[in-house]
This record gives C-alpha cells, structure tokens and sequence, in this order.
C-alpha cells in the first residue's frame, strides 16, 4: 500500500473532492419553518402621485417608489412566504391577487406590481380609514396580515371632530381607546387586536409638494391649485376655534362665512394620522425606508404559518471544503516552514542526506 495512503493530507483531498461531487448534485432536506402571510394594499390614490423620492432634477412619484420596494422586498422574502396583491382607492380596497407563494409566483406579482396606475382608481376621493377598514376585513377573510401602504391624505380632508379625536388617541391611547371601545369586552378586544395584525407603512416626504394633475389622457397638465380642491370638511361639528371666525353663527354659519383655507392642494407624509389608525386597529407603523428594514418590519408583524422549506445543502459542503483546502494548504506550508528551519540549523546533515551517506555523530564533530 503507497505510503501516500497514510499521510492525512491524502484523506484532506479526498475528502475536498467528494465535498465538490456531493455538492454538484446540489442536495437539500427538508426543515419545518415559519414563514409569512401577507396582502399588501397599495394607495392608488392622486396623492400617490406627487413626486418626492429620488434626487433633484430625477424625481419619481410616491407610486413608483412603492412598487421598486415592494418588488426588493418581495425578493427578500424567504422562499414560503405567501404574498397577495391588492389597491385603495376612493373607500375601500380591492383585491387583485390572492396570496401566493413567492418564489414560485415571483414573475407574476413582479409583473402585477409593474402595471398599478393611478388610472386604476374608480374615484377621487380618499377616505383612508375606510379604505384601511376594508383592507383589514380581506385580509382576515384569506386568514393573512395586512401591509397597508399610503401617504395618508385625506380627500376630502377628515371632518374636525375625527381629527380631534385621532390626535386625543396620540396624547393618551389607552384611555380614548377605553373610552370608544367600552362596548367590547376584554376578549373581543384581544381577539380584534389578532385579527387586525398587520403594518402600515407610511409613504412620501415630510414637506408639502404639489400634486400633479392629468388629463383624460392621462397627460400631466400642471398641478392642483387652492381653489381646486375641498380645503375644509364641513360635515358634521365645526372645529374649536369656529366662533373666532369671520361672520360665525352658532345656527346659520357655524364654519363661518368666509371661503374655507388651506394647504389641501399640497400633499406630504400623514404620519400622525397613520399613527393613530395603527394604535386603533392594533398594528404597527413604520416608514417606506430601506428594502431590507422594510422587509424586516413587514415579517416580525405578520402572521405565520408553518411550512416544509428546503435547505440546500450545496453552500455547507462547499464551505466546509474550503475549509478542509486551508487547513490541507496551512499544513502544508508549516510543514515546509519546518523543514526548511531544520535544514539551516544542521547543514551537514542535510549534505550527508542528499549524497546518501549516513550521519554519524563522528562526522559531525569533524565538520564543525
């Protein structure tokens, strides 16, 4: 039997080379894991078309900037994972597709998400609440979260009282919500709060930007002006500080007289709005960040479910391949190192080797 055979960096490469054979045939088992449910809704809205991602002079719209992340995060999501497709618009949320697996079905969500417009909206109004509300009843009827995605405008603009009454929720949730939740026991409230899991994600810049307006051939034909849009909603109770007001009258002007004034033409991140219907529903809010923080948000807020996911096995055998040639290499060169030290320590030695003489103690002392 050749000596080779018992030199351990013979069984080194050996075993390198049936690491790379096991690893072309790409192996791979079977592993239970928990992967996420979603249905994410997209604002279609006219708001969604203001543009204030990007750099200065290459500005993209809020829309196109949600369908860039919504595709990396889908690609980031983990093999499993199941995703639905669905857009906002005027009051209620309709459902494009039903979740999916993502990985499988990567193409066509990539494509689903390419070909959103804002023409696909059937009205102009706005009433994210409801739109919210109606996003989280099909989210429950598929047994997934929902990931809503808006810049939170309004149109036309919330009445006075919900908007008192959604920033009293941001000065002290727990005790407006015990004061319009009082009807609902502590279990119906648990229950809703599971129910209603889910993200919203924020979009758009924090400064006012003017929102395009299109013609019927969808043609940008300039922005929206002041007196363009609804400034002020005037349903229901008028705001506080309404008797202050030029030509205010309890019965016959109780906004009033004067023309309602505002920024409602200019559209910017409703933060504080989108804060409060997440504490309402018991959701999570985040920003339209990073992909991968995006990513990150959306799977530690989602419902799971368990699966059977492959592992390939191909990147462990070839990681532990390389190990196995650094540590074959690494001995080698120690070795080497070694030697080479021996060797400059008794060159007479070494001399009388290569000539094939034996080295006696005799010689040695005659050489020195």
């Amino acid at each position: 039997m050749p000596a080779s055979v018992f030199d351990y960096r013979f069984w080194l490469l050996a075993a390198v080379f049936c690491l790379a054979i096991a690893g072309c045939f790409r192996p791979q088992m079977n592993a239970e894991q928990d992967r996420p449910e979603l249905l994410f809704v997209i604002d279609i809205t006219g708001s969604m078309n203001v543009r204030d991602y990007g750099v200065e002079g290459n500005l993209h719209s809020r829309l196109d900037e949600v369908r860039l992340k919504l595709k990396q995060t889908l690609a980031r999501l983990p093999c499993g994972s199941r995703a639905g497709l669905a857009v906002f618009s005027e009051r209620r949320s309709f459902l494009l597709l039903e979740p999916v697996e993502v990985c499988e079905n990567f193409a066509p969500l990539s494509a689903t998400l390419d070909e959103l417009d804002w023409r696909m909206a059937w009205e102009g109004d706005s009433y994210i609440t409801k739109g919210l509300e109606s996003g989280l009843e099909i989210a429950d009827s598929l047994g997934v979260s929902l990931v809503f995605l808006s810049d939170g405008h309004e149109a036309p603009p919330l009445p006075a009282a919900q908007s008192e009454i959604g920033h009293m929720m941001l000065q002290g949730e727990a005790q407006v919500r015990a004061q319009t939740l009082n009807t609902q026991t502590a279990a119906a409230r648990e229950g809703a709060s599971e129910k209603m899991a889910g993200l919203i994600v924020g979009v758009g810049g924090r400064n006012p930007s003017p929102i395009p307006k299109f013609d019927e051939t969808g043609h940008q034909t300039g922005f929206f002006g002041a007196d363009e849009v609804e400034q002020e909603n005037r349903s229901g109770p008028p705001p506080a500080d309404a008797s202050s007001r030029e030509g205010w009258h309890a019965r016959n002007a109780p906004f009033g007289a004067s023309a309602a004034t505002g920024n409602e033409h200019l559209s910017s991140l409703k933060e504080s709005h989108l804060r409060t219907l997440a504490t309402a529903h018991g959701m999570t809010y985040a920003t339209l960040g990073g992909s991968g923080a995006l990513t990150e948000s959306i799977i530690s807020n989602a419902k799971k479910h368990k699966v059977l996911s492959p592992i390939q096995l191909a990147p462990y055998l070839a990681g532990l391949a390389w190990v196995l040639l650094i540590v074959f290499y690494l001995s080698a060169y120690l070795i080497n190192r070694t030697a080479g030290a021996r060797r400059r320590l008794h060159p007479a030695a070494n001399f009388s080797r290569r000539r094939g003489k034996p080295v006696s103690f005799t010689s040695l002392r005659r050489f020195h």
